[in-house]
C-alpha cells in the first residue's frame, strides 16, 4: 500500500517533469499530432455541408444531423490541440548558446519552456484550438431567424477558411520532422499513402468549397429576383423563417437550372451541382459527399479548370483564381 506522503511527492515530481525534444514519447506522440492534424484539416469542410436547399419551398436551410456531427467530430480533434498546447509547456529546448559544444543543454527551466512557447506558436496553436465553427453553429445560428441567417453563414464559412491556416502552419514544421525521422523516411509505402491522402484531402476540400458557392450562387439569384417582386420579402427565402410563405415560383423563371439561360443569370462552373440536385435537403450526405469529392477529384489535376465557365460573381472568380493557381 502506497503512503499517501509518497503518492504527493510522486504527483509532484510528475507535475514538474520536463519532456525531451528527441525522446521517445515526443517522437511518438508528434506522429499521432500531425495524423490528427490531418484528420481535423479533413473534417472542418463537412461545416460547408451544413447548409441545404428545400426546393419545395425554393428556401435556404440547415441540415440538423450534420450540424451535430460536424460539431462532434471537431471538438474531438481539437482535444488533440489541447494536449498539443500542454505539452508544449513541458517541452524542453536546446540551448542556443549550447550549440556550439558537441552535446547541446537541454533547458528545463519551465518560465523560460513558456516564455520561448508563447513567443512562437502559442498564437497559432490557440487560434486553431478555438470552437469556433461549433459556437456558430449550435449557438448563434439557432437564434437567427430570416435574412439574418444569411450573414451568419458566411460567418461560418469566413471562420472555417481562417483556421486552414493557422493549422496547416503547424502542421508543416512537424510534418517535416516527421518525414525524416519517423515511418516516413522508412517505408517507401507510407510516403506515397500520405501523398494520395493530401491527393484526396484536395479534392475533397475543393468539392466541398463547390458545394458551398453553388448554394450561395443560387441564394443570391434569388434575392436578386425577389427584389424586383412587390410580393415578394426576403424572409419567405430561408427555411427557419417564413420559408415558403409566399408564392415563389417566379424564381423558376429568374434563376433557371433546368433551361439555363445566361442572359438572364449566369450560374457558372455551379450549374452542375444544381441541375444533379446534390445540395438539395432530400439527398442524402453520403450523395452530397461523393458527388463533390468526385468533381474535386476531376478537376484538381486538369488543366480542365483554365476553361471553366466563370460567373462574374466576384468572390468565385477570386475562387477560381486560387483555385487554377494550385493546380500542378
Amino acid at each position: 500500500m502506497n503512503h499517501p506522503r509518497e503518492n504527493f511527492v510522486s504527483e509532484d515530481a510528475w507535475r514538474k517533469k520536463i519532456l525531451d525534444p528527441q525522446g521517445p514519447f515526443l517522437q511518438k506522440w508528434n506522429k499521432i499530432f500531425v495524423l490528427s492534424c490531418l484528420i481535423a484539416v479533413s473534417l472542418d469542410p463537412l461545416f460547408f455541408y451544413v447548409p441545404v436547399i428545400d426546393d419545395g419551398k425554393k428556401c435556404l436551410s440547415v441540415d440538423s444531423k450534420m450540424e451535430i456531427t460536424a460539431s462532434v467530430l471537431r471538438s474531438f480533434t481539437d482535444i488533440f490541440y489541447m494536449l498539443h498546447i500542454i505539452f508544449h509547456f513541458r517541452t524542453g529546448f536546446i540551448a542556443p548558446s549550447s550549440l556550439e559544444f558537441e552535446r547541446g543543454v537541454l533547458v528545463e527551466d519551465t518560465w523560460a519552456i513558456a516564455k520561448r512557447y508563447l513567443s512562437s506558436y502559442f498564437l497559432i496553436d490557440i487560434l486553431s484550438v478555438l470552437p469556433l465553427p461549433q459556437v456558430v453553429i449550435l449557438i448563434i445560428i439557432p437564434k437567427m431567424a430570416g435574412s439574418s441567417y444569411l450573414n451568419t453563414k458566411n460567418v461560418l464559412k469566413s471562420v472555417v477558411i481562417f483556421q486552414y491556416a493557422p493549422r496547416f502552419i503547424r502542421i508543416y514544421p512537424l510534418y517535416k520532422e516527421v518525414a525524416t525521422s519517423g515511418i516516413l523516411a522508412e517505408t517507401a509505402w507510407a510516403g506515397a499513402a500520405f501523398n494520395l491522402f493530401m491527393y484526396m484531402l484536395g479534392s475533397h476540400v475543393i468539392g466541398a468549397f463547390w458545394y458551398l458557392f453553388s448554394i450561395e450562387r443560387q441564394t443570391h439569384c434569388w434575392r436578386q429576383a425577389c427584389g424586383t417582386q412587390d410580393t415578394c420579402r426576403r424572409e419567405y427565402l430561408f427555411c427557419d423563417g417564413a420559408g415558403g410563405a409566399g408564392n415563389l415560383s417566379f424564381l423558376d423563371n429568374h434563376c433557371p437550372i433546368t433551361t439555363p439561360n445566361e442572359t438572364v443569370f449566369n450560374f457558372g462552373i455551379f450549374l452542375d451541382a444544381l441541375q444533379s440536385g446534390v445540395v438539395l435537403s432530400s439527398r442524402g450526405f453520403s450523395d452530397k459527399f461523393i458527388y463533390c469529392f468526385w468533381w474535386g477529384m476531376r478537376n484538381l489535376r486538369y488543366v480542365y479548370a483554365f476553361f471553366m465557365k466563370m460567373s462574374c460573381f466576384v468572390q468565385f472568380g477570386v475562387w477560381c483564381l486560387c483555385y487554377i493557381i494550385q493546380c500542378p
